[in-house]
């Protein structure tokens, strides 16, 4: 399937979560979460350039949410322009084009999705696929769940964070169906000791941490740590915490230039040929596949 894109480097203060392919097998079978699931996730803040045409689609529905600037999209009814809070519908295998303005590049939150009822949600934001771009009134509490959606997925991909950002998603698309019912209840949670752990992983991922040095960093022996991550996540800590690296290391694939040795001292990795084996592993294709496909 040939994919074109005019930017090939990434936007300043860009986020972007690519799910593996081993993770999306697991959404694919596992209720409720195949009932909908995201398989990539992404911000793009002032995306000059910005630019996506796939002539026979893509297996995935699309959503982009226009918050500033201006873009468009065209498909086979035609061509349409994008204004702030505004939002595309692209379903799956629909061929299109879209991309950012050239005097007003937009900003936008972007989703692509699969799963049981992925198809009825296409057709409910696309009106029965005859309105692809639709306006949407800014509402924060729908930025602040597009917000703990992306943090869930980017705290690793236990159960509980798959479930979580699958029925929050169903959350975030009622927002646009039915602006006028959306609640704006937020809720704050205290976090636990593995919550408190991820946390630390995802602030020393430039460092090869051992179980025990995991483990000491919440005060706990390394059986009853091990134990109570594993309940909650499905994951050993090891295991987490090599999800975590990868999903950075998509990013630097992704959106810089760095070397495959560089991307892995970067993780505290330094054997490059670990490195690959372990990236190869968890997405399913080595690091200079990854790269290659996303540019």
């Amino acid at each position: 399937m040939q994919q074109v894109i005019r930017k090939r480097e990434g936007f300043e203060g860009q986020r972007a979560i690519v799910l593996p392919k081993k993770i999306l097998e697991i959404c694919g079978y596992t209720p409720p979460i195949n009932s909908l699931y995201i398989t990539d996730i992404g911000f793009y803040p002032r995306a000059a350039y910005h630019y996506r045409e796939r002539p026979g689609g893509i297996s995935q529905n699309i959503l982009i949410y226009c918050t500033e600037g201006k873009g468009w999209l065209e498909v086979p009814t035609g061509r349409y322009n994008v204004s702030p809070n505004e939002f595309l519908i692209i379903p799956a295998d629909m061929p299109h084009k879209y991309g950012a303005d050239e005097t007003s590049p937009w900003t936008i939150h972007w989703i692509h999705f699969k799963g049981i009822q992925s198809p009825y949600f296409a057709s409910l934001l696309s009106k029965q696929y005859k309105e692809f771009v639709n306006y949407s009134p800014f509402l924060e509490e729908r930025v602040r769940i597009f917000d703990s959606i992306y943090k869930a997925l980017e705290s690793g991909y236990s159960l509980d964070n798959l479930a979580y950002s699958s029925i929050s998603f169903s959350y975030f698309l009622a927002s646009f169906s039915f602006t006028d019912k959306f609640a704006s209840a937020h809720h704050s949670i205290e976090k636990d000791s593995v919550d408190i752990s991820i946390e630390y992983m995802q602030n020393h991922l430039d460092v090869p941490l051992t179980l025990e040095e995991l483990a000491s960093s919440i005060n706990l022996s390394v059986s009853h740590y091990s134990s109570i991550f594993r309940k909650k996540t499905g994951y050993s800590p090891v295991v987490y915490f090599n999800h975590l690296k990868i999903q950075h290391a998509c990013r630097y694939l992704q959106f810089t230039s760095l070397r495959i040795n560089e991307i892995a001292i970067k993780l505290g990795i330094e054997d490059p040929y670990y490195f690959s084996r372990m990236f190869t592993k968890i997405m399913g294709m080595s690091p200079l596949e990854y790269r290659n496909k996303k540019h």
